[in-house]
């Protein structure tokens, strides 16, 4: 029998300014609830319950480059995170509203429909809103 998971706890993500970041991912709804006094984690929390654990120890880069995603050699780990929208539609205005860029989409993924956008440190991010489509395939 395999092991049992009961759901996603949290994601992990390394980040190199805190303050960027945190300006970023509260366009998402996510606030921070706790900063470790010992190590350089701060965890954040939307209103759902859905949580980011903030890892800030990155080294800034002038031009920063996601290893997983923006080089040719293709290294294994984890490409990205996706997280359930209600509209992709009004995912979609907001972020043209507020300046955030779409790197992909809206596609008809799976079961739905997903937009990607990037973290000012490149991490990419799915915004899927399932059970819906509309007709443009995906071309990853």
């Amino acid at each position: 029998m395999p092991i049992e998971l009961l759901h996603l706890a949290h994601i992990g993500i390394r980040v190199s300014d805190f303050d960027r970041s945190l300006a970023f991912y509260r366009h998402l709804g996510f606030e921070p609830v706790y900063e470790d006094p010992n190590d350089a984690v701060v965890i954040l929390k939307n209103e759902k319950g859905v949580e980011i654990n903030f890892i800030v120890n990155a080294e800034a880069a002038a031009v920063p480059c996601n290893v997983l995603m923006d080089v040719e050699a293709k290294h294994p780990g984890f490409t990205h995170v996706a997280l359930e929208i209600a509209s992709y539609q009004e995912v979609l205005d907001y972020c043209t509203e507020n300046g955030i860029e779409v790197s992909g989409g809206p596609v008809d993924l799976g079961d739905g429909v997903s937009l990607f956008i990037r973290d000012p440190d490149r991490n990419v991010i799915e915004l899927r809103q399932n059970g819906t489509r509309i007709g443009r395939a995906y071309q990853g």
